[in-house]
């Protein structure tokens, strides 16, 4: 009992001493509320990022390979005739077993219209398969069916900001867009749910702007478009022939996933020479950025920490001065008889009681870190939207996610840290010779 009041006492000396002296300390705490608010917005940005990340990539599908034509740097001429055949793209749906499902699609930027408004955006052919491949969301109306396909009509679904743009106070639907420059006429007869920009993987199934898509039938593209196109850009007149821009193959499984893909390359082979085309497997990208993701974060905490330790240095300055200031007090109490155990208490209950308060402080800042951050990213997309589109997709759509473990984490560092520090200063003044303490001025 007695022992306890002891402690009792010493608690109240320490807290009472911290009460004396407010400005020195809310500058030791500060150091520690810094330290473990970072820890946690550091932590909770790097998570964000690796979510939003792994986000995109799964958006892709997992159980996809996807095969890109790309345009060689090599290919000169006006007729630039590269990428994927529909020959190629048969025979690998054919002939590789894994195959369940086969997405051709081709591409053209354009530009469309409605009465007197514009937008440029991209045209993208495909099949009904499409939707499912690329997990998408219909707001309202219906995607391409396989009627569409068969009888080459002249359907289309906007991407969300592409029905904004063009139809801002109106539905859309069963209205007709026009292309820029051209008389082709779409009847609207679905509109997309939003969807962020994706993870630069490159082409419309990994676009680098997804919200621009215009979606038609890939049949339609074909008689629309024809198997070249040609178009003036930059005062230059130029065209492409790609029977295919991009294809998508669903497998049956994830294990089928890898061999499909070696599958697929060897049938490929030929073009290694030119390259134009590339392979992407969503399963291993997601693979990568997972492993990516822990090294990611381990980073961050290791960056964290140091502002911690910074912290606990903080505390042993601040403390060691207290000791200097406190030096008679400290004489005083030891010729009354104080033992130096209690000394050391009161200094370490000080050192803990600043530590826990940063602590606490720097856990509230923490959970506030992703309002803020959001709150931030807001006024700069208004004041420097140019700069912040410039930034990758995976940081412009990142909404920062508090790792739950951080916290528990940051605050036993930070109490151990403030304990660690406090202890040197704390004995260095229960070791004080009385009569010399005394003595100082």
């Amino acid at each position: 009992m007695a022992y306890l009041k002891s402690w009792m006492r010493t608690i109240q000396l320490g807290i009472k001493s911290l009460l004396l002296h407010p400005m020195r300390s809310m500058l030791t705490v500060l150091g520690i509320f810094i330290g473990v608010a970072s820890v946690i917005w550091l932590l909770a940005i790097g998570e964000g990022i690796s979510q939003e990340a792994q986000r995109q990539i799964e958006s892709l599908g997992a159980q996809n390979v996807i095969v890109r034509s790309i345009k060689p740097q090599n290919v000169d001429g006006i007729l630039a005739e590269y990428g994927l055949t529909v020959t190629e793209f048969n025979m690998i749906k054919e002939t590789v077993p894994a195959v369940v499902s086969a997405v051709p699609i081709r591409e053209v930027a354009f530009g469309f219209s409605f009465e007197d408004k514009e937008v440029d955006g991209r045209i993208v052919g495909s099949t009904t398969a499409y939707y499912d491949a690329t997990k998408l969301e219909l707001d309202r109306g219906r995607f391409l069916s396989g009627s569409d396909l068969a009888k080459h009509k002249d359907f289309c679904v906007l991407s969300h900001d592409i029905a904004n743009e063009l139809f801002p106070y109106q539905d859309p639907i069963g209205k007709s867009i026009r292309l820029k420059d051209r008389t082709d006429l779409f009847e609207v007869i679905g509109v997309l749910k939003q969807r962020g920009t994706s993870a630069g993987i490159g082409g419309s199934l990994a676009a680098e702007d997804f919200t621009k898509d215009v979606y038609i039938p890939f049949t339609t593209f074909n008689t629309r478009m024809g198997r070249e196109i040609f178009r003036s850009v930059g005062g230059s007149f130029g065209g492409e022939k790609v029977e295919l821009h991009q294809a998508t193959f669903q497998v049956s499984s994830i294990e089928q996933v890898m061999p499909a893909y070696n599958l697929i390359k060897d049938a490929l082979r030929h073009h290694d020479e030119d390259q134009d085309i590339s392979i992407v497997v969503p399963l291993e990208l997601l693979e990568q950025a997972k492993n990516t993701r822990l090294m990611f974060m381990v980073f961050m905490g290791v960056i964290a920490g140091v502002s911690l330790l910074v912290g606990g240095i903080g505390i042993m300055n601040i403390m060691l001065a207290t000791v200097t200031e406190r030096t008679r007090e400290i004489g005083i109490r030891r010729a009354l008889g104080a033992r130096q155990s209690a000394i050391i208490r009161q200094f370490l209950v000080e050192t803990i009681t600043l530590s826990i308060v940063g602590g606490l402080v720097g856990i509230v800042a923490g959970f506030l870190g992703p309002t803020i951050v959001i709150w931030g990213r807001q006024i700069l997309y208004k004041y420097f939207p140019d700069q912040m589109s410039g930034l990758p997709p995976e940081i412009q759509s990142m909404t920062p996610q508090i790792v739950e473990a951080s916290i528990p984490i940051s605050f036993g560092i930070a109490v151990v840290v403030g304990t660690i520090f406090g202890v040197y200063p704390a004995i260095r003044a229960a070791k004080m010779d009385p009569i010399e303490a005394l003595r100082h001025e």
